[in-house]
């Protein structure tokens, strides 16, 4: 069987490359995360997946087919691996620039990453077509997808909203935290993830907690600034595949369409009295719940996912094998 090499960064991420069908080996145990290991309340590991050290990766007899890098440092960890290299875009350029903190201008820094794919015939995938045009090192875009059979149809029980995000006080600005909390002043919010700054918020037990918390709120919330992050990702996949309505401020890459899979307003306070009409109408939720799981299906399936990046991966090996052959002409 195939077998490829990728790196634990967004557990809900590489959890989705079970859906290739092949043997996937974790470096896991990286620095610089808040869990030291694999974290099993965002997913379970599945049972394709093997969990190493780097250093065990490294000294792997068995070659590799493809190597799933998220980062520079990645893919320098495995420079002595003779393999199909993949770097997966997961943020905008900005907003890794910020967040690591990097002082290197914007055009140097990615003209060393085309250099380098180039040097080691490395191919670019970028999660959204926002972040594809952020870096500009050409590529694939290759959403994320949800398997709609492994969750619940939601209940919408509970009048309440919903949102998931991780670390809120660094992210504040990528969140348009502001804005929500303006929005949502007097509306109830659970909040589920990693946030121990934050009193009573707290992440889900595991996976299927975090399903069974989606499925009984009324709406979801995703707010994002649209120079930073997407109008969209993996948690509001989640939200729309168990059928609730999808609630956020306007955004160029929002997949919601205003007023059929929830409700996009730029005003705070026309979206809080919006929210508070679907607390107020559960038969409206319920239809905009269906449509929006609807748009999960059409748009975000662990089959488009499967398809799309196996074929980044095809289109990884022949730029390897071209820098491989051009490597042993004697030109």
């Amino acid at each position: 069987m195939r077998r490829i090499l990728t790196f634990n960064c967004h557990e809900a991420w590489v959890h989705q490359l079970a859906s290739l069908g092949l043997e996937v080996d974790v470096v896991d145990g990286l620095p610089g995360r808040y869990t030291a290991s694999w974290d099993e309340r965002m997913r379970p590991v599945p049972s394709c997946f093997r969990l190493l050290a780097l250093e065990d990766a490294l000294k792997e007899p068995r070659p590799y087919d493809c190597i799933v890098a998220h980062n520079l440092s990645d893919l320098l960890c495995v420079k002595a691996l003779n393999a199909p290299r993949v770097l997966v875009l997961h943020v905008t350029l900005e907003h890794r620039l910020m967040q690591a903190r990097i002082t290197t201008p914007p055009d140097d820094f990615c003209a060393t990453i085309r250099s380098y794919l180039a040097r080691v015939g490395g191919h670019v995938v970028a999660v959204t077509e926002a972040k594809r045009r952020s870096w500009g090192l050409g590529g694939d875009v290759v959403e994320a997808g949800v398997d709609l059979a492994s969750y619940p149809i939601a209940t919408r029980e509970v009048a309440a909203a919903v949102r998931v995000a991780n670390q809120i006080t660094a992210r504040q600005q990528y969140l348009f935290w502001d804005f929500h909390k303006t929005a949502f002043a007097d509306i109830p919010v659970r909040i589920v993830g990693y946030n121990p700054e934050l009193p009573g918020v707290e992440a889900s037990r595991d996976w299927a907690d975090l399903k069974h918390i989606l499925s009984r709120h009324r709406f979801f919330i995703h707010t994002a600034d649209p120079q930073l992050e997407d109008g969209f990702n993996m948690a509001l996949m989640e939200a729309a595949a168990t059928g609730l309505p999808l609630l956020g401020n306007r955004h160029p890459t929002s997949p919601v369409e205003h007023g059929v899979h929830g409700f996009l307003s730029d005003d705070p306070e026309e979206l809080g009295r919006l929210g508070r009409r679907l607390l107020d109408e559960p038969e409206l939720a319920a239809t905009m719940g269906a449509a929006a799981r609807d748009l999960a299906e059409r748009r975000f399936s662990t089959v488009r996912f499967a398809h799309q990046f196996s074929h980044a991966m095809d289109r990884a090996r022949d730029a390897w094998l071209r820098v491989a052959a051009s490597k042993r002409s004697p030109g």
